[in-house]
């Protein structure tokens, strides 16, 4: 299932995106939130009624670095002993259509295409065979960065949590298998990143369990999975898209802040 969150009229509700093709879709609302159980309304809205807002408000964003080998090399780092995590704040958090602002402090912002795993549960010390217990479902993601940024300030808290450096969207798919899906990044149209989640270092379950070794994750968190190789530029004017087979398309422009 297909799980938007929008906004109509100034109300804020969660959906069921059903039908095909993109003048076809509507949205059946949710009596309630998504993480429990709840009912479908039966009440249709045309997707193109309304806006989509990030599909989820996450109480934290914990971003992955360094999880595909091509990419670090790219960037001329070693592939690291143990994951690096690193944090997003929920400032930082846009949806699909919301426009990323380049950040006054940078001269080189760049793309990352990720897989988002959306947390559907509080939970903590997850045990590997429970880690498919806790999640809700997936989404499309773009860690943008500073790159400059994060070489410069040798830690990656601007670099990588300015605002509007979190896109999610455009919904979440709760039934999927993540374990090998096409991921790309488009700017302009043109392919930048091209990559499968099979070739994640470290796994999903690896994640989720390092992640909650340390730390409560409650319904709504999000975990960033690391990017493929291909990463780059991106100037004021560009259109950004991040393509997750069997979730949708990410789309976002990049404005001048302020």
């Amino acid at each position: 299932m297909r799980i938007a969150r929008f906004s109509i009229d100034g109300n804020v509700a969660f959906g069921a995106v059903e039908g095909d093709g993109p003048d076809g879709l509507v949205l059946d609302i949710i009596k309630g939130i998504p993480y429990a159980e709840f009912e479908l309304s039966g009440t249709m809205v045309p997707l193109n009624k309304v806006r989509l807002l990030p599909p989820v408000l996450p109480n934290k964003v914990v971003a992955i670095g360094r999880n595909y080998a091509e990419h670090a090399a790219e960037l001329g780092n070693e592939v690291p002993d143990v994951p690096v995590a690193f944090f997003k704040p929920t400032t930082s958090v846009i949806g699909s259509g919301d426009a990323i602002e380049y950040p006054s402090f940078s001269d080189d912002l760049h793309h990352e295409a990720e897989l988002a795993v959306v947390i559907g549960r509080m939970c903590r010390e997850v045990p590997r065979e429970r880690v498919k217990d806790v999640i809700f479902g997936y989404t499309c993601a773009n860690d943008v960065t500073a790159r400059d940024a994060q070489k410069r300030e040798k830690q990656w808290a601007r670099a990588k949590g300015f605002d509007t450096s979190c896109p999610l969207g455009p919904w979440v798919e709760t039934d999927l298998d993540p374990g090998d899906l096409a991921i790309q990044a488009t700017v302009n149209g043109e392919q930048r990143q091209l990559g499968r989640t099979s070739e994640m270092i470290r796994s999903i379950e690896d994640l989720v369990v390092h992640i909650t070794e340390a730390m409560t994750l409650l319904p709504g968190d999000v975990i960033l999975t690391g990017t493929p190789a291909g990463v780059g530029p991106l100037h004021v004017g560009d259109e950004v898209a991040v393509t997750i087979e069997g979730i949708g398309t990410l789309t976002n422009k990049v404005i001048k802040r302020g």
